[in-house]
């Protein structure tokens, strides 16, 4: 049980790179059509029905120059990616389809949200309730988004992943010194696989599971510029052990499209939401965004430039349900 549990908590962190795997895969390989399919194919694919998702014509008109991706990494115990399964990593990939930035914003697990047919509940049960569809339309209808396509992941070989890429380099804290084994002092180092799951997984410092959060980001972003690294032999074996664990209703097409711009695609931020939250004890622990409107405007704000945003009507119901709910109005 404790290995399993160990390996489980390895999910948060694999869940926010694959993104940026399958952008990558498609430029390194030069384009060569037949390797790539060969790849994809090893990919699970479905498909949604896009009408179902909840993004509504404000929301649409106004992001109509970005593509938003959610990416789960889900708590399953087997190899299964449907409901039933709480998706203890929730990431928001945001491309800007013009400058080819590419902004991650986690969504906190126990944040509390409108989920639709459970009331308010924290935001990690939704994909347990209804799987994917029902998690994108939570995202959508709380943070006034236009998700259609997502990656799950479900992962229990972090460790090895990362030490496939040659570890990773990593600032460590005095604060964080005690949480890796092998490490000492403060200093930066090249971490294994087994000492970059242990910094991820810190949550008993400065920052608890908001600065985790960080360093989970912190993890993807190291991860993803050691792949730009990799020759075609590096990345065809990294690949042949990655992609059987992704879940996803981005098509092959989709992905072939990006060949043109893939070397511009770059991270340029990474930040935890809800920005404000106050915890509640009700029949367990929530983290509720103070207020949930003032949260999505903000997010509006820094994420696509949206100086002036007003949040939808939907987004305002929920805010007011929250804080007749919790008393928590600021």
């Amino acid at each position: 049980m404790a290995k399993e549990k160990k390996q489980r908590k390895g999910l948060k962190i694999f869940g926010i790179i694959v993104l940026v795997l399958l952008i990558i895969l498609a430029i390194i390989v030069g384009g060569t059509f037949w390797f790539i399919q060969d790849k994809l194919n090893k990919i699970q694919q479905i498909s949604l029905d896009e009408s179902d998702l909840s993004v509504s014509s404000q929301v649409e008109e106004n992001l109509a120059g970005y593509r938003n991706i959610a990416i789960f990494g889900i708590d399953s115990r087997e190899d299964t990616y449907d409901k039933g399964n709480r998706s203890d990593c929730i990431i928001i990939a945001s491309i800007n389809n013009t400058t080819k930035e590419v902004k991650l914003v986690s969504v906190y697990r126990d944040t509390y949200v409108q989920i639709e047919g459970h009331g308010l509940d924290k935001i990690t049960h939704a994909y347990s309730y209804g799987s994917a569809p029902l998690a994108i339309k939570t995202l959508n209808t709380n943070l006034d988004l236009n998700i259609t396509e997502f990656v799950t992941v479900n992962f229990d070989a972090v460790k090895e992943i990362i030490d496939d890429v040659g570890g990773i380099s990593m600032n460590i804290t005095s604060e964080e010194v005690s949480h890796i084994p092998g490490i000492t002092t403060a200093g930066t180092y090249n971490l294994t696989g087994e000492q970059a799951l242990a910094y991820a997984r810190i949550r008993y410092a400065t920052g608890g599971d908001y600065k985790r959060t960080e360093r989970m980001r912190d993890v993807l972003t190291a991860v993803a510029n050691k792949i730009k690294t990799f020759n075609i032999s590096q990345l065809n074996t990294f690949v042949d052990k990655v992609l059987p664990k992704v879940y996803t209703n981005i098509t092959a097409s989709d992905i072939f499209s990006l060949l043109p711009s893939a070397t511009s695609y770059k991270i340029t931020e990474s930040l935890g939401w809800p920005y404000e939250t106050k915890g509640i004890t009700l029949d367990r622990w929530y983290g509720v965004p103070v207020t949930l409107e003032s949260n999505v405007t903000r997010l509006h704000q820094e994420i696509f430039g949206e100086n002036d945003y007003v949040p939808t009507d939907t987004v305002k119901e929920i805010s007011n349900s929250i804080v007749s709910k919790t008393g928590y109005s600021k």
